[in-house]
Formats: structure tokens, C-alpha cells, sequence
């Protein structure tokens, strides 16, 4: 399985790449192409071209949930896809036309607000499903034999993801929102799991666990994606930390909403890489 972080708030030394407050990768595995999440505007075009990835020939679009640093991409991504089909018209050339399958929680649409400002996908679902094969399913998604979708995760533990952020409009109502639709990718390797987050609204421990069960697997090979670790309780930081540690990955990936105490806590109990867009990681 190949990795490529097209996306991420931060960039690394000499690799030449956008960052921004939002995060996107693919994952090129068993013939598929998987884009997950499409940051916050058209930077994971950008590098996904300079990094030679072709994005009209992805199979699935994942989208780890709906706050628009996640879907913002959406927009450009759609013009993207009719320019090739202009450009088909225009010239009489055929193009390779994929109509990817888009998997994500059936709340990823729902209107959202925080203080009256729009979390939200910026595109609709019916404009949506005229690009794409929709599938918004709280269960879980093998997209392959070895990647599958969370779906909606179990929340088991007493100390992550119980604070809302903002509200959510679910049949026709406002209430509190736990973001339930945030969910997750798990890779299922001959050496163990490789987890793929957004921005772990769930618990990045919630969602490990989850991953576990649903596997059958207990190793950890990585885990990678923000760890929801933005200015943490003390006691949140600590007991993140614990819980991981026990985990005993062979090696953590932090970063989007992730910040430096949070890393460097992290780093003091398990091992660590730096992460940033233009990152190409590869797992057997």
C-alpha cells in the first residue's frame, strides 16, 4: 500500500509542496485509487500533480467526515472533472472516464454551524451524485480486501469526544454536534493495522480500538492523520498518551490538528515521524 500525504498544515524541508488547515491522501493499493478527504481548497490538486498522481483516475473518494476543511476540496475537485469532459467534447478525444464511489457517514451533508459561522461541505449531496457513486453508510466499508471504511465508530472510552462543536440540523432539528459522521481508513497488512485518520473527532483511541475489533488484528503497524489533539486538558494529553503506548505501534505519523505539545508528548512514549504534505510512506 503507497501512501501520498497530498495535503496537511505542514510542509517538509526542500519538498516543495502547499500546506493549509486541512488534510488529503491517497492511497494506491491492490489496483485501486482511494482519495481521501480533499482539504480546504485546490492545494491537494496542486501537489497531487507535482507529485505525477493523475486524479481522474481515482476509483473511491472517502471523506473522513464533514467540517470543510475536509470537503472544501470538493468545488475544485468537480471543476476539475468537467474540464476533462469539456476538453473531450471540444476536441473529439476520448478520456478515461472513472465514476469514483463516494463513501462517507450520512451526516457529512447535514448543515452544521459553530457561532452562526458554516462547518459544512461547501457542495451538496445532489450536485454530488451527479459526479459520483454515492454510498453514505454509518456501517462498515471494505473498499478492498485489505482497506476498509470505519463507518460510524464506536465511542467506548470515558475521556475522548465528549465535548460538541457547534450544532447539526439532523431531521430538520439543531443539536448539539459529536460529529458523529467522523470515521476513519484501516489498512489490514500482513504485519499489522495501518490507520489512516482525518481529524479523530471519534478518539483516536476510540477509533484504534475500533479498528481492532472490526480487524481481528491487535498489532499496529502506523498510525497516521490528526490525532484531534489541539490544546488538550492535561488529563485528555495523558491518558491519550498512556493509551497509545500501550498500543505499541511501530510508528506514529501526527499531524493536522495535532499541535507541538501534543507531539512532543507523543514523542516522549512512542516513535514519531515528522509529517507534511508531499510525504510518500509505503506499508507491505
Amino acid at each position: 500500500m503507497k501512501l501520498s500525504v497530498l495535503m496537511d498544515n505542514n510542509t517538509l524541508i526542500d519538498r516543495y509542496f502547499t500546506g493549509e488547515p486541512g488534510v488529503s491522501y491517497l492511497i494506491e493499493t491492490e489496483g485501486k485509487k482511494i482519495l481521501f478527504d480533499t482539504g480546504y481548497s485546490n492545494g491537494f490538486i496542486t501537489n497531487a500533480a507535482k507529485l505525477g498522481i493523475d486524479l481522474m483516475e481515482v476509483d473511491f473518494l472517502v471523506l473522513s467526515h464533514g467540517h470543510v476543511d475536509h470537503t472544501g476540496g470538493l468545488e475544485p475537485l468537480l471543476k476539475l472533472f468537467l474540464q476533462r469532459d469539456f476538453e473531450s467534447a471540444a476536441t473529439g478525444r476520448a478520456v478515461k472516464r472513472v465514476v469514483p464511489e463516494l463513501i462517507s457517514h450520512p451526516y457529512t451533508f447535514l448543515p452544521r454551524v459553530l457561532d452562526n459561522l458554516k462547518l459544512g461541505p461547501l457542495v451538496t449531496e445532489g450536485i454530488l451524485s451527479s459526479f459520483f457513486r454515492l454510498n453514505l453508510t454509518k456501517k462498515t466499508v471494505w473498499i478492498t480486501e485489505r482497506l476498509f471504511f470505519l463507518g460510524e465508530v464506536e465511542r467506548v472510552n470515558n475521556f475522548e469526544a465528549g465535548t460538541p462543536i457547534g450544532k447539526i440540523k439532523i431531521d430538520g432539528t439543531w443539536q448539539d454536534d459529536y460529529i458523529l459522521d467522523d470515521s476513519a481508513l484501516v489498512y489490514k497488512s500482513d504485519n499489522g493495522l495501518i490507520i489512516i485518520t482525518g481529524c479523530s473527532h471519534s478518539g483516536i483511541c476510540n477509533i484504534t480500538e475500533y479498528a481492532k475489533k472490526l480487524s481481528g488484528e491487535n498489532r499496529i503497524v502506523d498510525i497516521i492523520g490528526g490525532f484531534h489533539l489541539l490544546d488538550p486538558s492535561d488529563e485528555l494529553l495523558g491518558k491519550t498518551v498512556s493509551a497509545i503506548k500501550w498500543l505499541n505501534p511501530q510508528k506514529i505519523h501526527p499531524c493536522h490538528c495535532t499541535d507541538l505539545r501534543s507531539k512532543a508528548a507523543l514523542l516522549g512514549a512512542v516513535s514519531l515521524d515528522e509529517t507534511g504534505s508531499g510525504l510518500v510512506l509505503e506499508y507491505r
